[in-house]
């Protein structure tokens, strides 16, 4: 069977495309991936597929996506396929067009509840364009999945889908070797903190943490990767007290990314609740923090805030400001027990959220999907 799965994210960061890409090449599909290519692109190659990345010459903007779409669609006339994977509203208008046209199977994987997005807030016309689309495919779309149970209920309320949720859990890190904190020149009265993520954006609370370093003695923090507000965040690090402790590491393959994460004590998510789709969101390096063995300190956000309550990998912040952050960093700075119950909690977590446990509901997913009498 031949399936395509088309994405408008960077392939080289996108874990949950890589991970469906490898399972469904594990299935013994012929599995080819079209992304698009950005200017700071990192190699992206997928064991088992095929990748083709677009280069479109807009980096942002309704001339970015009407470009990637029309390239999109005739890449999608001219390639035979089976299967056709969209993931998120921004590829759907020509995967929903071109499967309906040859009479093919289409899976819509939502990553995020995508007319929710913070960037949306305020932009009426393109916020319309958006839920028009949304409105026009959705009640059409017969197979689906995405990362939460809220959103998957949003989806359910407003257009009678059913999707099946595959959170973005992180693979098994145990083969990988962490970087020995002396590399970061952290010393062991230190508390060693990441923030990481490919959406560094606004209200993401990178602001919150630049400040909260400040408030606080012997805490390092490690920023790794990319985002519309990484800029901003640098210059607010070189402006602090805390400039010397504050690190930034660039994008890098997920993998190295984890070994630094591995040698940190714990991990901050900070996502504030500024959208309908930040609100309900499941963040992947919640996922990522819980591979690593170390607990997460975070934003009260409803379905993190459940994560971390149920498996005890962690704390939940009252609020995101630079104090209730401090505090807290403090705390686990000094209350080394506390740390320790906490990450060994973390390891606990990691027996059951990952992805080798969580893929079995995609693969099953997947398998009802071709075995019904719809793919050629």
């Amino acid at each position: 069977m031949k399936v395509l799965i088309a994405v408008i994210s960077d392939l080289a960061t996108d874990m949950r495309v890589q991970k469906q890409a490898s399972l469904l090449a594990e299935m013994g599909c012929d599995v080819t991936v079209l992304g698009r290519r950005r200017d700071n692109s990192l190699p992206a190659r997928f064991p088992g597929t095929k990748v083709f990345r677009i280069r479109v010459p807009f980096r942002r903007g309704p001339g970015m996506y009407l470009t990637f779409n029309f390239i999109l669609l005739i890449h999608l006339l001219v390639r035979r396929f089976d299967l056709c994977v969209s993931c998120d509203l921004d590829t759907l208008v020509p995967c929903y067009a071109v499967a309906r046209l040859f009479r093919k199977t289409l899976v819509y994987d939502a990553h995020e509840y995508f007319t929710g997005q913070y960037g949306l807030a305020g932009r009426k016309l393109r916020h319309r364009l958006w839920k028009a689309a949304e409105r026009l495919i959705l009640p059409h779309v017969r197979h689906m999945i995405t990362v939460s149970d809220s959103i998957a209920g949003l989806y359910r309320s407003e257009y009678g889908s059913n999707p099946v949720v595959v959170r973005n859990v992180a693979p098994s890190v145990a083969h990988l070797v962490p970087h020995a904190r002396s590399i970061l020149s952290v010393s062991n009265d230190e508390l060693l903190v990441v923030y990481q993520g490919s959406g560094i954006n606004e209200g993401r609370g990178a602001e919150e943490l630049i400040d909260a370093i400040s408030l606080v003695e012997r805490v390092r923090l490690v920023i790794t990767g990319s985002g519309d507000v990484i800029g901003k965040i640098r210059q607010r690090a070189a402006d602090s007290p805390a400039a010397g402790r504050i690190i930034f590491l660039p994008v890098m393959p997920w993998e190295e990314m984890m070994r630094y994460t591995l040698g940190c004590d714990a991990g901050l998510t900070l996502d504030t609740d500024t959208c309908t789709n930040q609100r309900y969101s499941l963040p992947n390096k919640l996922f990522d923090y819980i591979a690593a063995g170390i607990p997460a300190i975070a934003s009260p956000l409803p379905e993190v805030s459940a994560v971390i309550r149920q498996y005890g990998c962690g704390v939940v912040l009252d609020e995101v400001s630079p104090e209730a952050i401090a505090d807290m960093l403090a705390r686990l700075r000094d209350d080394r027990s506390l740390l320790q119950t906490l990450k060994e909690k973390t390891g606990a977590a990691r027996i059951e959220l990952n992805w080798e446990k969580e893929k079995l509901k995609e693969q099953e997913f997947f398998r009802s999907v071709t075995e019904t009498n719809e793919c050629k």
